[in-house]
């Protein structure tokens, strides 16, 4: 069965049709993907249209495939790799001399676009002659193979050194401090390096910084299309938002949309280009590398990290770095500001040369006053919802829904009580006018109890005793609910009436009535 073949986009080289991202093993590692990710592909004796893929041996210091010999150079030992080439230690056979020479990666099989991005690198570094920049001798060819030799630098890089053990923060200042010297000479020169990583600079063991790989390197004024529609370009750990193009997060595929810009004069007119140019890549790009490099040597671990390439640029775009603090409590609070400052996301807030970047970091180690202010939680916060405004507009409606609720529920509450309290008063008036009103009813029952005794006794007293029985039977018996008001004086009646005969008084245990009211309304006098 015939595999289906495809051209990277970048440099038209063929590729599996399934291949990452549709772009070539060598593109990807350029990106910044570590070489874990990339699926190499070998042909097997099946499959003889299968495509060809280099692979060079990690583990041999000379590869087989690679000429022991280039031009007035003997190759030595490899001393480094990266995505577009091998750099190996040599000697010179003429002047005895050490010096490091760079290769194509992909050899005599690279392609027309590969040796112009590997000419424009060692053109850009030639341009360069600074104490902090490693300088660039001579280019040539040989069967096919380009190399360009440069100083060899002993020590190992930044990354190296600051994976071991965090820099000191004087340290750290110092060196990122002359790193940008030289970062601002390069722009000085319409270089923009686009690369600033701890990776990109060798520490000497004279404790001096040196900077190298102008790979991703461009001309302020070069007009040419080598960074082509889904190339990717730096590495994601350390890259600024504005030379990550337009990233599409769900193919994982990287656009530049945009054209650097030309370096200004001067610092005001710098900050006039970054307010005009916000998207585009410039010097700030750098600033924003230095900011990185700078925290890394901090901290010991790059701003943004993450599992994979896409996810890093993810949380790039998304996220606030972690304050380096969290990972060194002796940072002064100083040089963290100016850490974060570098690494604003948008350009207009960072220092606008990297000049303005060294010169505050010399403030920083005279211990005088920074220019750098702290970023405060109000304004971290409103950044993040400029980042996010879907999720920022979502966490406002339930914030103000949950504000709705703190303030209307008291109120709700307040109501409910209030209503609570005039319900309570209206059944306690209400139980009260019912208790006066039995209260009245007793007192008229009582007085017509009183009365009719008296009428009963007056009956008695003119002989009309059908009338005082009729009005005694009133009180005979009490209905349900009733006090029985019978007392003395009704017995007293009740047993005259049941005849005339004589009686004697005998001792009672019946209810004598209130005498103060039967004193008011009994006729007086009374005889017995």
């Amino acid at each position: 069965m015939t595999k289906s073949i495809a051209s990277c986009p970048q440099c038209g080289q063929p590729v599996p049709a399934d291949a990452p991202a549709g772009l070539c093993p060598s593109c990807l590692v350029a990106g910044g993907l570590s070489a874990a990710e990339i699926p190499l592909v070998t042909p097997t004796e099946s499959d003889s249209k299968a495509t060809l893929h280099i692979v060079i041996p990690e583990d041999s210091a000379l590869p087989p495939s690679a000429p022991r010999r280039l031009g007035k150079y003997e190759l030595l030992e490899e001393i480094a790799r990266g995505g577009m080439g091998i750099v190996y230690k040599a000697r010179h056979t003429s002047l005895d001399a050490i010096v490091a020479v760079k290769l194509i990666r992909a050899g005599v099989l690279a392609t027309p676009t590969d040796v112009e991005r590997f000419q424009r690198e060692a053109r850009a570094a030639a341009k360069l002659q600074h104490p902090n920049i490693v300088s660039v001798h001579d280019i040539g060819e040989q069967d096919g193979q380009h190399y360009f030799s440069m100083d060899y630098v002993p020590g190992a890089n930044l990354a190296e050194l600051a994976r071991t053990r965090p820099f000191s923060p004087k340290q750290a200042a110092e060196i990122t401090a002359a790193v940008a010297s030289a970062i601002h000479y390069a722009h000085q020169q319409g270089v923009l390096h686009r690369d600033v990583k701890p990776a990109n600079v060798i520490l000497t063991p004279e404790q001096q910084p040196r900077v190298l790989d102008f790979g991703l390197a461009r001309l302020v004024h070069d007009d040419s299309q080598l960074t082509q529609s889904g190339a990717p370009m730096g590495s994601p750990c350390y890259m600024p938002p504005e030379q990550c193009g337009v990233w599409h997060a769900e193919r994982g595929v990287q656009t530049e949309s945009h054209r650097s810009v030309n370096v200004p004069t001067s610092s005001e007119n710098q900050k006039s280009e970054i307010r005009n140019h916000k998207s585009q890549i410039g010097p700030w790009s750098d600033v924003y590398g230095l900011g990185a490099l700078l925290y890394e040597l901090l901290t010991g671990r790059p701003p943004f990290q993450a599992p994979t390439a896409v996810e890093t640029l993810r949380l790039m775009l998304e996220s606030d770095p972690v304050l380096p603090h969290l990972f060194n409590r002796t940072l002064p609070i100083d040089l963290e500001m100016i850490c974060l400052k570098c690494l604003e996301k948008e350009p207009a807030k960072r220092y606008a040369t990297a000049q303005e970047l060294a010169e505050e970091l010399g403030r920083f180690l005279a211990d005088k006053p920074i220019l750098a202010r702290r970023v405060t939680q109000t304004e971290r916060a409103w950044r993040w919802c400029r980042r996010n405004p879907r999720v920022a507009s979502l966490s406002a409606a339930m914030a103000l829904l949950l504000l709705a609720v703190a303030i209307g529920s008291p109120i709700a509450a307040f109501q409910i009580d209030q209503a609570r309290k005039a319900e309570y008063d209206e059944r306690l008036r209400a139980d009260q006018n019912l208790q006066r009103a039995e209260q009245n009813a007793r007192e008229l029952r009582l007085s017509l109890y009183v009365a009719d005794m008296k009428l009963a006794s007056v009956a008695l007293d003119e002989s009309h005793l059908g009338r005082a029985v009729s009005l005694l039977k009133k009180y005979h018996s009490p209905k349900p609910g009733e006090d029985d008001l019978r007392g003395f004086e009704w017995r007293y009646l009740w047993q005259r009436c049941q005849g005339d005969e004589i009686f004697t008084w005998r001792g009672h245990t019946h209810r004598v009535g209130d005498s103060r009211r039967m004193e008011k309304s009994w006729p007086r006098p009374a005889t017995i």
